[in-house]
């Protein structure tokens, strides 16, 4: 008795023990394990904020898929049945579905991944007892691959990879929220009293600087020449001389283009913030800017370009290196040798000028220093300083050798000319705005430096509108503007040394010359045509990119009589697809009043329709409707969007909840699938675009 007394004893004694354990020492262990097994944490998502163009036209924005998530434990029960389901619908081997539902590791697995709304018909949510849904949203580029690579992409989980998307990714993604679900005796979910629901917060929008009218024009002229020459590659860059925003800024290489926002278009290099190249003959406003500020020569002061071969001796009489012209000319005045592109004259413009004089006019107009454009992967340059210069640098740099300059540095520096002198940093963010459309950052012009005087941008702007009028960048002129605008042929330098027949041509202009708005340079790697110069490969993509945004923007429309100024007529913005806030504030910030019809969140259509000039003040009806209630069934009807304009039809397919491929500028010509059709949400509906826009 006594033995079965200390026995029990001992149990009872162990029990305590135990139950201390458990309900002390371990309790918030066993507690969380508790919590597990009946509540679980659904995450909100945040929608990633919006990416509009200047004219507040969506470039990208969001869609909502549908993903299918599971606790393998709560799912055992019924995990055949589960998997059999899911094989069924998405065509996958059941095998797949088990794998995944038998790891005995997690308490949460991914069964399907952003898949489209229609699929919630076929397992729709609550059908399987620890199988959840969750509305994913998913980045919807409605300009297909147009500015691809500046805008980027995102990931699966819709954070930046590449670009805009990554650089701006903190402004962009938003906060997510979540929900506390707790489950009952019969495994149903319901949300949790106990915890607060934390609301997603949404990401807030940016306004670039960009036009993507320009920038589809520009990609479109970029690419015939691209395929013409037979070069490798080619880029272009757009500034606004007067404020530094970046109009547009493309790169193409054959055979590198996609209809889709994904590798290797978007997650590619910029090549114009990245890639370095001497520049050539397009350095020689340096040169020249540093001689006509320190009065060193005048455009009318004589050269001898030697017949185009000029020995240059050392001053002990020894021979040093020999500087060819392309063209044989004797005696020549200033302007002609910036006409003509004479390397020998700008040589001897630079042994007036110095070394010391020639790096610090280098520095003031920006190489050798990042601009500070604030997109990823952006580099400096390669600028010596004059301690580093070998015997013949100085005569090298003078036209554009022995130096090394982004694309984006050269267009940088011509705008300096174009505005009068002064360097302006370049961006591409002009705003910020919050989820409502409020503006909560703006983003000014931004004056680095002057660089050169007014009556010295004024004289250089001659000389390079000389060079269009009756030089080598004869190619580059318009008829219906006065262009201004320099050529440059350079060697490729590779593996240390000049590779023969490996050439980068160039051209950059600004137009009207007389009061510039646009600044463009055109540069194409390794043309390969007999006709390789910068004149006759590159000046004639400029020329049709200046034809075309000429002849269809506003910018350059005369004004009429009584017409006022542009603070009291304002082009109607689009805000078709906004949310009602959104709008009216987008609205309110261009001086427009608002007349909202409907009782609805998200703006239908409008009138006056976006674009269309009118005074400020002006009623702007927008009528609306609920986001989401048409095409929820999974369908929609293609709409006929011939004659659109392009934002217009984005914005109908985007109401319609359907992507878009677009090709061309313009109006709207054609479509696939034609209208009237039934397809599902998330079709491609390419259309192709030409003829003139307003």
């Amino acid at each position: 008795m006594l033995t079965v007394k200390i026995a029990l004893l001992v149990f009872f004694l162990a029990v305590t023990a135990r139950l201390v354990q458990i309900q002390v020492i371990d309790a918030a262990k066993y507690q969380e394990i508790a919590r597990r097994q009946h509540t679980q944490v659904v995450t909100l998502p945040a929608l990633r904020g919006e990416i509009l163009d200047r004219q507040v036209r969506v470039l990208v924005s969001n869609s909502s898929l549908v993903s299918y998530a599971a606790d393998p434990k709560i799912v055992a029960d019924s995990i055949r049945d589960v998997a059999v389901r899911f094989a069924e619908v998405f065509g996958r081997p059941a095998s797949t579905y088990l794998e995944k539902l038998r790891r005995d590791d997690t308490r949460f697995v991914w069964l399907e991944r952003r898949v489209p709304p229609e699929y919630r018909r076929r397992i729709p949510s609550g059908r399987f007892g620890g199988v959840v849904t969750l509305n994913e949203p998913r980045r919807l580029y409605h300009y297909a691959h147009t500015a691809g690579q500046l805008i980027g992409l995102t990931d699966i989980d819709n954070h930046g990879l590449s670009g805009l998307e990554l650089e701006l990714d903190s402004l962009l993604r938003g906060r997510s929220g979540s929900v506390v679900m707790q489950r009952d005796a019969l495994n149903r979910q319901r949300p949790s009293v106990d915890y607060p629901r934390v609301e997603p917060v949404n990401g807030n929008s940016v306004v670039l600087t960009i036009d993507i009218e320009y920038q589809g024009i520009v990609e479109q002229e970029l690419r015939k020449g691209v395929e013409a020459n037979h070069a490798e590659s080619g880029l272009a860059v757009m500034l606004d001389p007067s404020s530094g925003e970046v109009l547009a800024m493309a790169t193409c290489v054959p055979g590198g283009q996609t209809d889709t926002p994904s590798v290797p278009l978007q997650a590619s290099r910029n090549r114009v913030i990245s890639d370095m190249v001497e520049p050539g003959s397009v350095f020689k406003i340096v040169t020249a800017g540093a001689a006509l500020e320190r009065n060193l020569v005048t455009p009318e002061q004589k050269f001898d370009a030697e017949e185009g071969t000029y020995k240059v001796y050392l001053p002990n009489g020894r021979y040093r290196n020999t500087i060819t012209d392309t063209h044989k000319n004797g005696i020549i005045t200033f302007q002609e040798a910036m006409e003509v592109s004479s390397n020998i004259v700008m040589a001897k413009v630079s042994d007036l000028i110095g070394s010391e004089a020639l790096y610090t006019t280098a520095r003031n107009f920006g190489f050798g220093t990042e601009t500070g454009i604030g997109l990823p992967g952006e580099v400096r340059g390669e600028l010596k300083m004059p301690t580093q210069w070998s015997g013949t640098t100085l005569n090298s740099m003078s036209y554009g050798y022995e130096v090394a300059s982004t694309p984006l540095q050269i267009a940088a520096a011509y705008a300096a000319v174009a505005n009068g002198g002064v360097l302006m940093k370049p961006f591409v963010v002009k705003s910020v705005l919050d989820p409502d459309g409020r503006i909560i950052d703006e983003t000014r012009p931004e004056r680095v430096r002057r660089v050169i005087s007014k009556e010295t941008a004024d004289v250089l702007s001659r000389m390079l509108h000389g060079v269009v009028e009756r030089g080598t960048g004869k190619l580059a002129g318009l008829r219906a503007v006065a262009v201004a605008g320099k050529t440059g042929t350079a060697r490729k330098y590779e593996n240390g040394r000049y590779v023969p027949g490996s050439y980068i041509a160039s051209f950059v202009g600004f137009f009207p010359t007389e009061n510039p708005s646009v600044v463009c340079l055109v540069m194409l790697d390794l043309p390969g045509t007999p006709t390789y110069t910068g004149g006759l490969v590159s000046a004639p993509i400029f020329r049709a990119i200046a034809q075309k945004i000429h002849a269809t923007s506003t910018r350059f429309a005369p004004r009429g009589p009584g017409e006022g100024s542009s603070a009291l007529r304002r082009a109607v913005p689009d805000v078709t697809t906004m949310k009602v806030v959104a709008a009216t504030a987008t609205l309110a910030a261009r001086g427009f009043e608002t007349d909202i019809r409907g009782d609805g969140g998200q703006v239908a259509r409008q009138s006056p329709e976006p674009g269309t000039m009118a005074t400020q003040g002006t009623d702007v009806v927008l009528m609306t409707v609920n986001p989401g209630h048409e095409g929820r069934k999974g369908f929609s009807v293609v709409p006929d969007l011939r004659g659109f304009s392009i934002r217009r039809a984005v914005n109908r397919l985007a109401m319609e909840h359907l992507d878009v491929a677009v090709t061309g500028s313009g109006v709207v010509q054609s479509q696939s699938p034609k209208a009237g059709e039934q397809v599902k949400a998330g079709t491609r509906v390419a259309i192709r675009c030409g003829g003139r826009t307003n």
